[in-house]
């Protein structure tokens, strides 16, 4: 970038920064968000194909997810970025509807550059898209039927519409039930309807078949016991959570001891063995047969829990220790000398089990169980790292119903409805906008459309087919894209929250709008690591000629 003064140029951006504006940098963008929706078009829907993504060190992900699939392609381009983030938000938000909000944001573009082609002003675009995304809201609302916590059959319908086409069809009706089970029993009705999915553990474990899978009212640990000689099950447990170390404290400051005779030596190993002993003593005491440690325990320690009869597990993860917390009504030991009767936890069964050539210890019967956790199996290691993520966008989802207790139709009927309204409200207003309103109703059909493509199915007339039905006022006609009809999707079970909807077209038609603003891009190509030494010798003035 140069301007002229007397005869000579002077230099504003550094030299190799490269420049695209105008109508050149929309389209760069517009194409580049564009190419990122259409990657992950295909997943979408129960006939959705899966990405095989293979990253620099090797290591296979083989997804149906969209925001997975996103997050390990590794994007450069800033506008695909933004992409990216639409299905990241979309996962943080509501869990499921990624590969939608992706879709939906990539058509919005692909629809404004052919306004943009018509000379319509993008920020005539971007007026028109927010309004219709805004009315969008509201349609949906209207559309939407209630649920609670103690409907069943439509929670489990929620968690299958969630789980289908993820690789989990085979055994969608057990991990739907699973699903619906760990997240009603974990519901905090206090203060309205909270789900934490914290409080929601999910340990997976090689082997054995899908079918498998089981939820646990309690507490799964990936250990085992520390010593053998200690009981492998222990019943009406008393379960003491110490977060500090079970072994003998090292002085702060630098010490030195010096032993100048043998029974000296003796005299200070026997002090040390007595010390442990009492530590162990305060534990047993206490009452507490079970002994879950954050931190490591002397083997000395071990030894003595193991005399005592105790069960004891060390080196757990905080995220556990708060979980296990919750369950057994325990409290977070940090001192031993202060444990009391009243600190420990309970529960009627703690016990090591092999699981798929693994010993895996079990919390059961708690008398609170706020946390629970999932066994889940499978053949492989990614059968069940697939079916994990299938089964965490069903929790997700059965959490998102309860907080909201709204629900509308799936099988791309909302879709379907909200572009036709859009339609009529397009007819409503003057100006250009009204361009952009019907731009938005039409890419919102992009749903329907590639649930038909992904299927093998004419797309053109199973639009024409679901306009038909809607029109008719059947609002939650969609796709059964098994028999390739229209039918009612409320019938058929398939539903979703109504945030999924909301938020997919809102955070579309944000990005959407936020793409098409930018008229400009400046991007500096200079390595931030590189020497200025190193950029002169690639050339100096002779490398890109500048930007004006």
């Amino acid at each position: 970038m140069a301007g002229q003064m007397a005869g000579q140029p002077i230099f504003i951006l550094r030299e190799g920064s490269q420049r695209t504006k105008g109508r050149e940098a929309q389209n760069n963008n517009i194409m580049a968000a564009k190419a990122v929706a259409e990657a992950v078009r295909t997943t979408l829907g129960p006939k959705g194909m899966d990405k095989m993504l293979v990253d620099s060190m090797g290591d296979v992900v083989i997804t149906n997810d969209g925001a997975t699939i996103l997050r390990e392609m590794d994007i450069e381009h800033p506008a695909a970025k933004m992409i990216v983030e639409v299905a990241k938000t979309q996962d943080d938000e509501v869990g499921d509807g990624t590969t939608t909000a992706a879709v939906i944001a990539g058509e919005l573009l692909k629809k404004a550059e052919e306004l943009i082609e018509q000379d319509v002003h993008p920020t005539l675009i971007a007026s028109g898209y927010r309004m219709a995304s805004e009315k969008a809201g509201d349609i949906l609302d209207s559309l939407a039927r209630n649920v609670t916590v103690t409907d069943r059959e439509l929670l489990v319908n929620i968690a299958g519409t969630a789980m289908t086409g993820k690789g989990a069809e085979a055994s969608k009706i057990i991990l739907s039930n699973i699903a619906v089970d760990a997240v009603t029993s974990i519901v905090d009705k206090t203060n309205g309807n909270v789900v934490d999915m914290d409080n929601i553990k999910v340990e997976k474990k090689v082997g054995g078949r899908i079918e498998d899978s089981k939820l646990i009212k309690g507490m799964i640990i990936d250990k085992e016991r520390v010593h053998t000689n200690m009981p492998k099950k222990i019943e009406n447990a008393k379960i003491a959570l110490i977060i500090s170390a079970i072994e003998l404290k090292e002085t702060e400051v630098d010490a030195e001891i010096s032993i100048t005779s043998p029974d000296q030596l003796q005299s200070f190993l026997d002090q040390e063995e007595k010390m442990l002993k009492e530590l162990v003593a305060k534990i047993t005491n206490s009452g507490a047969n079970v002994v879950f440690c954050q931190k490591g325990i002397d083997d000395m320690a071990q030894h003595f829990l193991a005399k005592a009869g105790v069960f004891a597990i060390r080196r757990l993860k905080k995220s556990d220790m708060e979980k296990l917390s919750r369950a057994t009504g325990a409290n977070l030991i940090t001192n031993l000398d202060e444990i009391a009767d009243s600190d420990l936890g309970n529960a009627k069964l703690v016990d090591e089990r092999k699981v798929g050539g693994d010993n895996m210890t079990f919390v059961t019967g708690c008398d609170n169980p706020k946390a629970v956790s999932i066994l889940l199996r499978g053949g492989t290691e990614h059968v069940t790292d697939n079916i994990e993520r299938a089964l965490n966008d069903a929790l997700r989802v059965v959490g998102v119903a309860i907080e909201d207790e709204k629900l509308v139709a799936g099988g791309g009927s909302p879709e379907v409805e909200v572009a036709l309204r859009l339609q009529e409200f397009a007819a409503t207003l003057s100006g250009r906008e009204q361009l952009a309103v019907k731009a938005f109703a039409d890419a919102l059909e992009v749903i329907p459309r590639t649930l038909a493509e992904n299927a093998g199915l004419d797309p053109i007339d199973m639009l024409m087919e679901l306009r038909a039905q809607h029109e008719k006022g059947v609002k939650t006609a969609g796709l059964d894209v098994y028999n390739g009809e229209v039918v009612d999707m409320w019938e058929k079970g398939v539903v979703e929250p109504l945030r999924i909807k909301t938020q997919a077209i809102n955070a579309a038609a944000e990005s959407a709008v936020m793409i098409l603003r930018i008229d400009d891009v400046i991007a500096s190509t200079r390595a931030p690591d590189m020497p200025p030494e190193a950029m002169a010798g690639m050339g100096g003035m002779g490398g890109m000629p500048p930007m004006m």
